[in-house]
């Protein structure tokens, strides 16, 4: 946790098992409720959550808590950590969705066969086997295919809440178990094929919301890279120290060399230089800086040294805002994909 401006302190968390926008409505409804909490916000695309709180008026430890209670898992936020645990979790998706797509293929051979005997008067032994095969393909499959949906619809059950894993989880299952029981009393109805396929469906769609997701973390860290340069701070006593942004003090004093990204928002106290703003205004020109010149992080310094005078610094700056409209935005086109896909 880091101190703010005006006596708040503010933590940046990542959550883990988040799937849906009913599971951002519930942890920011309950962050809100915790007394001393003045902002909760929580990015479904880069499931990045940004507590705030009034210093003295809450204990973090509880408002993390008030979150795991409800099956949710919060880890620090660490850029490389969350993309190797996305890389792996996109490869357990493609797997799982490998593996129902190649049953759903073979087991809807057998239910072909299947249909077509019924209007040649198949004989039940015929059937009956031909729903065994079916069995034998779908049930492992669906053990093995089902596991992103079943662990977290048993993570929700356990903390007694529900979510959108359930239902799928319960559908699939009741199909499987009832074409299993069909199977066994040599009944004539059978819906293995249905069971595997809606997993299959469902993966494919799970597989491709996280690679939407993806790509918008993937701009979002390369934007945030580009912030992300030690500070040469310039002390009282007149020495300097490196400094990551987000440790910067305000309005202390930085600077900044030729050929040097800046890595804080700040004002032009001490010399005169061309910069590069493309990152944050799209001009390619660059703009000519002098004191009293507003900077931002993401700025490149290209003539002559600067001293800055600090004004925001991490999370506050603006190139950390254009990143959050540019998760907003992409989480915004996910949406209208998944609508347009459903409809």
């Amino acid at each position: 946790a880091r101190p703010l401006p005006g006596g708040e302190h503010v933590l940046y968390l990542m959550v883990e098992g988040l799937h849906c926008a009913a599971c951002v409505w519930l942890i920011e409804n309950v962050l809100a409720r915790q007394q001393g909490v003045t902002h909760a916000r929580l990015n479904m695309t880069t499931r990045r959550l940004e507590l705030r709180w009034k210093a003295g008026q809450a204990d973090p430890n509880l408002l993390v808590h008030a979150i795991t209670q409800l099956g949710y898992r919060l880890v620090p936020y660490d850029p490389q950590r969350i993309g190797d645990a996305v890389s792996a979790h996109e490869k357990e998706l493609l797997k799982c969705m490998a593996v129902a797509g190649f049953a759903a293929g073979n087991v809807m051979l057998f239910s072909v066969s299947i249909w077509a005997g019924e209007a040649q008067y198949m004989g039940w032994a015929t059937r009956t086997f031909l729903h065994w095969l079916s069995a034998l393909i779908v049930l492992p499959a669906v053990v093995y295919a089902g596991r992103p949906f079943f662990t977290s619809a048993l993570e929700a059950l356990k903390a007694k809440r529900t979510n959108m894993d359930v239902p799928i989880s319960l559908g699939v299952l009741l199909a499987t178990g009832m074409s299993l029981w069909e199977t066994m009393r040599a009944g004539e109805h059978a819906y293995f094929d249905a069971a595997i396929s809606l997993l299959f469906f469902l993966l494919i769609g799970r597989y491709l919301d996280s690679r939407a997701r993806g790509r918008a973390r993937s701009a979002a860290s390369h934007l945030m890279a580009l912030g992300a340069r030690s500070v040469n701070v310039l002390l009282p006593d007149g020495t300097r120290k490196l400094l990551p942004p987000e440790q910067v003090p305000l309005n202390s004093l930085v600077l900044v060399a030729p050929g040097e990204r800046i890595g804080i928002d700040g004002k032009v106290i001490d010399g005169v230089s061309d910069l590069d703003a493309s990152l944050i205004s799209g001009e390619t020109l660059p703009v000519q800086a002098r004191p009293g010149t507003a900077v931002f992080a993401g700025m490149m310094n290209l003539t002559a040294g600067l001293r800055l005078e600090v004004t925001a610094v991490g999370e506050a700056t603006l190139l950390a805002e254009i990143v959050r409209l540019m998760e907003t935005a992409e989480q915004g086109r996910a949406r209208y994909a998944a609508i347009s896909d459903r409809v």
